[in-house]
């Protein structure tokens, strides 16, 4: 009996180790062979290598343009070339501003000139560098000298607008000080210009980033009053990367607009400022005391304004074309080199760029290393890995997209999937993307210990999912361990592979841990990062690990690890999001006019305060989503027969493999149409897209949700109609490899 037992024990034990080497897309002798290799990378890594190459590509400033941006671009390339990569520096030429006038002052009874200077600090061993950092500002500002009544909109958005014009505050002929916060910087100079004002402030609120929420630099990792947020005002929702080469990429010889056609360049002067310097501008407001929402955590009554002082703002840029550097690394595949695998990190920074990028790279330069390592050591990549680090992401995305615009054609054809990392720090994995890739990332991250907890990344993410829920929602997430993908709007250079080329794309990152306000400015260091961000590189390790185990198994795998019905759901969930929004938009405004017309606005306001009522609006009309609904009961028909008969893809010969890959890797592109969105016609991914108003944030079903939003009924129909034929689109790809399958 005890035989048998025993027996019986190790044939379970066989089992199960047989069924735990499955993985998506691979057969059970690949899926062996994969994991083993896996297991060798992961043993490979090393944190000392990225502590050393944080030390040397954070050792001065590396903006574009800068001497240390072309030493680090030929460092990397030389680490590169001796792991055994073909590698190259592609240069571009775009255009980058940078400020020679800074001047902002409050003039009248008490007045204040701003500093628009951080210091530097004894236990900041970088923060000296003052002939090489760019000074404070905001990239892509108009040039401009104004004098003028100053007025506060809260996070100047749209929503803040119309709270003003209810209270009566009027922006036209103004300057804004808005905080940093609640969208993109770039919204907020736009939104500006939009409603007439004249000149843009935007300040770091400690209430965001500063002393509310943390010790300061260098006791903490938070915001110093002195701090400031460096960072681009182009308006990238239209178009990233040069604004003088929309749609091509930005050579030497290449055709460029005059500077006063690019629409991508802000109407007025901006300038971002510390909360040292915003204090006294806010404490000159008159006007009613704004919204108890808009207050921050500054020692001031927070007034509208205007006062009765005026603020000075002087700007002048110098309008060069600056060379940047793209490193690109390419190791060719052995089977398929024709089908690329794309990883991406940026390296340029606005000052020192410990945090924001260098973190990010140096997980990528260590997955390189060990990948090509590996390589000498008899791991073969079957799909071509091409490996780049990244110019000019900081002020429009700009060595990603040119290099995308100049190489389309041929990334059209080839590219299976782009990858991409920024950012990294302790935490929790953060991943978003293409949702045919959710099942396999989730597949990943079983893989991945997280280095504090030892669990799996994704058992750890799980129970920070269950315990920040609201009470009422924890009893649908128990048991639910399935990871949703977040949707890609912008904010790095995924944008131009995802958006425009329609390339599946990820990105990846940990974080949650690591707060702080070091963001854009110039503490953000080697001295800090290594502190506060990641002590030990721990979470660059399993970066490293996660996204190298994506790469492999994307260049690897028999048949590319796809799940359609996972991406059907989503869309169809996104389309039942945007009804609902609409039918509460309709019930909402019913309520509002009904509100409007019974004057009880006007009853129950405070009668020594000015407030108006809100404008009677149009009556929400009923939009017709039949043919959207019907594109996708036949999308859910077709992803469901698919699935099935995936299972059984890699039984398939490997001829057959290859037909079925190509039509698997190009599926993404049938989610563009030419024409583009309304108003941008660079972004024509019709699922995805960075919002006209949010900028970072995204916008799904765009075209739709947007036309919406803005109460443009016609657009929003005809978006409709549009989506309704790029799904009808992706689902002829599906019916392709449901034929190929069969």
């Amino acid at each position: 009996m005890r035989k048998f037992t025993f027996s019986l024990v190790v044939v379970l034990l066989f089992v199960t180790a047989t069924r735990a080497q499955k993985i998506m897309g691979f057969t059970d002798s690949s899926a062996t062979s994969q994991l083993s290799w896996e297991k060798q990378f992961d043993a490979q890594l090393s944190a000392a290598n990225m502590d050393t190459w944080m030390k040397f590509l954070t050792a001065h400033p590396h903006h574009v343009g800068s001497p240390h941006d072309k030493a680090n671009a030929e460092y990397m390339a030389a680490l590169f070339r001796q792991w055994g990569y073909q590698t190259e520096i592609v240069t571009y030429y775009p255009l980058f501003p940078t400020p020679k006038t800074r001047v902002l002052e409050l003039l009248g009874s008490k007045p204040y000139k701003a500093r628009l200077e951080e210091p530097v600090l004894k236990e900041d061993k970088t923060s000296g560098q003052k002939a090489e950092q760019l000074p404070t500002y905001n990239a892509y500002s108009a040039d401009g000298d104004v004098t003028a009544e100053l007025v506060f909109v809260n996070r100047g958005i749209p929503a803040d607008y119309e709270e003003l014009e209810r209270m009566g505050v009027d922006v036209k002929g103004k300057i804004v000080i808005a905080k940093y916060g609640g969208s993109w910087r770039g919204i907020k100079p736009k939104v500006a210009a939009e409603h007439g004002a004249v000149g843009c402030i935007i300040y770091s609120d400690p209430e965001d980033d500063g002393y509310a929420r943390g010790d300061v630099y260098p006791q903490g990792p938070f915001r110093r009053s002195d701090g400031v947020q460096r960072g681009s005002v182009m308006d990238m929702p239209v178009y990233p990367g040069d604004p003088l080469t929309p749609g091509t990429g930005a050579t030497k010889d290449a055709k460029r607009l005059d500077r006063a056609a690019a629409t991508t360049i802000m109407k007025i002067p901006v300038l971002p400022i510390s909360y040292e310097d915003a204090l006294p501008l806010l404490q000159s407001l008159g006007g009613e005391v704004v919204p108890a929402a808009w207050r921050g955590a500054l020692p001031v009554t927070y007034h509208t304004g205007p006062g009765k002082d005026k603020v000075h703002l002087q700007l002048a840029f110098n309008w060069d074309l600056k060379p940047l550097y793209n490193v690109i690394a390419t190791l060719p595949g052995s089977q398929f080199p024709n089908e690329w695998v794309i990883r991406g990190n940026h390296h340029d920074g606005w000052v020192n760029g410990a945090a924001d990028p260098i973190s990010g790279m140096v997980a990528e330069l260590e997955e390189a290393r060990v990948i090509g390592e590996m390589v000498q050591q008899g791991f073969r990549n079957k799909r071509t890995l091409v490996y780049c680090a990244w110019d000019g992401e900081e002020p429009a995305l700009l060595g990603s997209t040119e290099w995308v615009e100049d190489h389309a054609s041929e990334l059209q054809q080839k590219a299976v999937a782009y990858i991409n990392s920024d950012g990294n720090s302790r935490g929790y994995i953060n991943a978003g993307g293409s949702h045919a890739l959710e099942p396999f990332f989730n597949e990943v991250m079983h893989e991945v210990i997280d280095p504090q907890t030892g669990v799996p990344i994704n058992e750890r993410l799980y129970a920070k999912t269950l315990i920040d829920a609201p009470e009422a929602n924890r009893s649908k997430l128990i048991g639910n361990k399935n990871m949703k993908l977040a949707a890609l709007g912008a904010g790095s250079d995924y944008s131009p592979f995802l958006q425009h080329l329609g390339i599946t794309s990820m990105n990846l990152g940990f974080g949650g841990e690591g707060s702080g306000g070091e963001y854009h400015s110039i503490y953000d260091s080697y001295d800090l990062f290594t502190r506060f961000k990641d002590p030990g590189f721990q979470y660059g390790v399993a970066l490293s690990k996660t996204a190298g185990r994506v790469v492999m198994r994307l260049a690897n795998a028999d048949v590319l690890p796809v799940d359609y019905n996972s991406f059907y759901k989503t869309v169809a969930d996104y389309a039942t999001d945007i009804k609902t929004m609409i039918d509460n938009m309709r019930t909402q405004t019913e309520i509002q006019n009904r509100m409007i017309k019974e004057k009880l606005f006007d009853l129950a306001k405070d009668p020594t305060k000015t407030y108006r009522a809100p404008a009677i609006k149009e009556a929400v009309p009923f939009l017709n989503f039949s043919e959207l609904d019907n594109a996708l009961v036949q999308l859910k028909t077709s992803v469901e027969e698919f699935q099935k008969l995936y299972a059984n893809a890699t039984r398939l010969p490997v001829d057959k493999q290859k037909q079925l890959n190509g039509i698997l890797y190009q599926s993404e592109r049938s989610l563009l149409q030419q024409k583009g969105l309304p108003r941008r016609a660079w972004y024509r991914h019709q699922i995805y897209a960075p919002g006209y108003y949010t900028g970072y944030g995204v916008k799904t079903l765009p075209g739709i949700r947007e036309g919406i939003e803005e109460r443009n009924w016609q657009e929003a129909g005809e978006c409709i109609e549009t989506a309704t034929q790029t799904l009808q689109s992706f689902t002829q790809q599906v019916n392709a490899a449901i034929a190929l399958l069969k």
